[in-house]
């Protein structure tokens, strides 16, 4: 017997400390605008002072890519990160409940919701975050990414998708990229 599924929009979480977590995403973005989706990509900790080659290539696509944050943790105050948080969170989880877009990523969810630093959850509530995933529109794929997945968002997604480093040139020294990282 065949399992039918009802719904079209999927949850995808792309995770683990290897590198491609986001381009992994990207590449969904690629497909889905390929094919027709409208799509909407927000950035939780990258700031909008620095450009990024995916947006650039995004920008030429007609797709919006905004970034959210405010750089790492650990260039900022915890004040900083927590109204940017504050700030981001609503209109990344807008742009979802709308159901104007086929395919929302929520880039770097998964290290935010991470942050032990300091206090998030008043600003970025988990519990918002697993309502959102539950009552979204159904015909909305959503795509969270980031390290240290929390088990509640991985239980309630489609796909999981664990991403692990089995070498890595920053290992040998070697800085981040231009067109490869960033």
């Amino acid at each position: 017997m065949t399992k039918q599924i009802n719904r079209n929009g999927l949850t995808l979480v792309y995770t683990g400390h290897g590198k491609g977590k986001t381009t992994s995403s990207l590449g969904l973005a690629l497909r889905g605008i390929g094919r027709g989706f409208k799509v909407k990509i927000y950035q939780f900790i990258k700031s909008p002072e620095r450009t990024y080659g995916e947006q650039i290539a995004l920008n030429k696509l007609g797709v919006e890519m905004v970034q959210l944050g405010i750089g790492f943790t650990w260039t900022k105050t915890p004040e900083e990160h927590r109204e940017a948080l504050k700030k981001g969170w609503p209109k990344a989880k807008e742009a979802v409940m709308s159901g104007e877009y086929d395919l929302v990523i929520l880039d770097e969810l998964n290290n935010a919701l991470a942050i032990d630093k300091f206090p998030i959850d008043d600003v970025l509530p988990l519990h918002e975050v697993i309502d959102l995933i539950k009552s979204k529109p159904s015909h909305v794929h959503l795509v969270i990414t980031g390290r240290d997945a929390k088990q509640e968002i991985k239980d309630l997604a489609d796909l999981v998708s664990v991403i692990e480093a089995e070498k890595h040139y920053y290992n040998e020294g070697i800085p981040a990229v231009k067109g490869i990282e960033f």
